[in-house]
């Protein structure tokens, strides 16, 4: 878990230091053996986030701070749909809103019925493949949690 924390640090301290234009979209999806409100359950509260994504997560209103060793990050939900989809825009201190944002969707296949967790996030070009990392970590974390690794 220390390895995670110290990365997650290293990822937020250069990920707020570039600007929209040096960063990359990029989208990973996740198979997850769990139903879809429970899973929206926990990618949309903060005491969902708080089991997985950051050691702590405060909301206040559309306002959610994440915290990361002590150090806190502000984001705004922009777009919420109930069991589908969360999305965050990054915002700084004085909770205006930022280029960038990241997002979770949730995909359900009709037919199967297989659910998967899309995560649409940026990162510097030279970082892309640490970012792809860190999300597999974040989301291996949401699957122990969830019973669903």
């Amino acid at each position: 878990m220390f390895f995670y924390t110290v990365y997650i640090i290293y990822i937020s301290e250069n990920f707020f230091e570039k600007t929209m234009a040096d960063k990359i979209k990029f989208e990973l999806e996740f198979p997850m053996n769990v139903s879809t409100p429970l899973l929206y359950q926990y990618i949309s509260t903060s005491s969902g986030l708080a089991e997985w994504f950051a050691e702590n997560v405060i909301s206040r209103g559309e306002i959610f701070t994440f915290v990361w060793n002590g150090d806190q990050e502000k984001a705004r939900v922009i777009a919420k749909k109930s069991s589908e989809r969360v999305k965050f825009r990054w915002v700084d201190e004085d909770n205006e809103d930022l280029e960038y944002y990241f997002e979770f969707r949730i995909q359900e296949d009709e037919i199967t019925k297989d659910v998967s967790l899309v995560v649409i996030d940026f990162a510097p070009e030279d970082e892309i493949e640490e970012a792809k990392q860190l999300w597999e970590s974040q989301i291996s974390e949401l699957k122990l949690v969830l019973g669903s690794a």
